[in-house]
């Protein structure tokens, strides 16, 4: 399955005032292809029916769905793909649990992580963060963009600019080499989310 997406958009409820599945369908109409439930805090069940919900919608816009980290949840809605945290369990197995016709992303946050998760059979990478966002603070110090242009350099697989990306600064993270970018509040922070993701959309070419 091909990575044939620029734009990455993770989720965050919290972030929005609209129930998520709304505010997904509203991204998914300004342009958006490719969605990561990522809600850590849900119960299984709970987490198991937004992932139903989030699936028939992508389905209906032609969309990718990723489930973060949950490859039991990924499974029973039949996701495109999985996203793996640092701490998640390596793709190698996650690779021989799902197969070949899925989509394993890697979260990381310099060249070492880069380099292990290409080695590790991830189809694609995101990297950072980029810019400083207070989701990220916890990862330390933005990496900017001399680094990300670095880990490109030294990597063969699609890699996705994180942190701090808004239309503002994007063009220049795909200046430096990036192959897409992701985000959370950009769009699902604005006031009109349909109109931020036809935006950013339309940015990222």
């Amino acid at each position: 399955m091909p990575v044939d997406f620029k734009l990455y958009l993770i989720t965050d409820r919290k972030n929005t005032k609209l129930p998520l599945p709304e505010a997904v369908r509203l991204a998914l109409q300004g342009g958006v292809r490719a969605i990561q439930l990522r809600e850590k805090d849900l119960p299984v069940r709970e987490l198991l029916e937004l992932a139903r919900k989030l699936r028939e919608l992508t389905l209906d816009f032609g969309a990718k769905l990723f489930i973060n980290d949950r490859v039991d949840v990924a499974i029973a809605v039949d996701a495109d793909g999985v996203h793996l945290g640092h701490q998640s369990m390596p793709p190698e197995p996650v690779r021989r649990i799902l197969g070949k016709g899925k989509l394993i992303g890697v979260s990381t946050h310099n060249i070492v992580e880069a380099k292990e998760a290409e080695a590790g059979g991830a189809d694609f990478i995101t990297f950072g963060p980029v810019f400083f966002t207070p989701s990220k603070a916890n990862f330390g110090a933005a990496v900017g963009l001399e680094y990300l242009k670095s880990a490109k350099n030294r990597i063969n697989i699609p890699i996705f600019g994180l942190g701090g990306i808004k239309s503002g600064n994007l063009r220049e993270v795909f200046r430096f080499g990036a192959d897409g970018v992701s985000l959370i509040s950009a769009i699902f922070g604005a006031q009109d989310i349909r109109k931020a993701a036809e935006a950013i959309v339309g940015e990222t070419g």
